[in-house]
């Protein structure tokens, strides 16, 4: 990669390394468009404490973003685990962060999409992933999300929604990410990282 290749950023909150996984897998379908590149980055957790106590570099996994790793990306996938129907609190506390790059319309006309991971089969993926969305529309960010073209989509049996990929993690033991989740995993890099070019051209 190169400081001139256009990047897809895949930009996730991961708590028991599911949603990595998955961001991992969006980056395998990125990897698969010539002309630009996968930039997986994470946010640290929160919490109520009002002193900073986390290391500035993570100790194993993706590095943390920055505003400018969002405001430079040609296209954005943003994964979280659900949380009540919702995103998870850091990665709502790192885009509540980003009103300046709102203000100069930096990510306006640049396509989108959201990925999760829930616990239970039924909770709350699709809500995630709407709720999700929300302030990318406020960005005024392209969304995309996945046709029923792609077969994983009519065949799982685990996790995947037309609004983006999705994995049934279980509530005992995690469950690994199925082959029809890593396929539409890889659906949506390979169909964000296609959008980018286009819309960069």
């Amino acid at each position: 990669m190169t400081d001139q290749t256009p990047y897809l950023l895949i930009l996730y909150y991961s708590r028991n390394g599911q949603t990595a996984e998955l961001a991992n897998q969006i980056g395998r379908g990125v990897a698969r468009v010539t002309g630009i590149d996968a930039r997986l980055r994470s946010v640290p957790p929160v919490s109520p404490a009002t002193e900073s106590t986390l290391p500035a570099v993570p100790d194993a996994g993706a590095p943390y973003a920055s505003k400018a790793d969002l405001a430079n990306c040609a296209g954005l996938a943003l994964g979280s685990p659900t949380r009540f129907g919702n995103m998870a609190a850091p990665l709502k506390h790192f885009l509540d962060t980003t009103g300046d790059l709102w203000l100069s319309g930096a990510l306006a006309g640049k396509p989108a999409g959201a990925f999760t991971s829930t616990g239970s089969l039924h909770g709350g993926q699709e809500s995630t992933l709407l709720t999700m969305m929300v302030p990318l529309l406020h960005h005024g960010m392209v969304l995309s999300g996945l046709p029923y073209t792609e077969n994983a989509l009519g065949e799982t049996s685990t996790g995947g929604t037309p609004y983006g990929p999705s994995h049934w993690a279980g509530t005992g033991e995690q469950l690994p990410v199925s082959d029809h989740e890593k396929q539409l995993c890889q659906a949506l890099g390979e169909r964000l990282a296609r959008l980018a070019l286009k819309l960069a051209a």
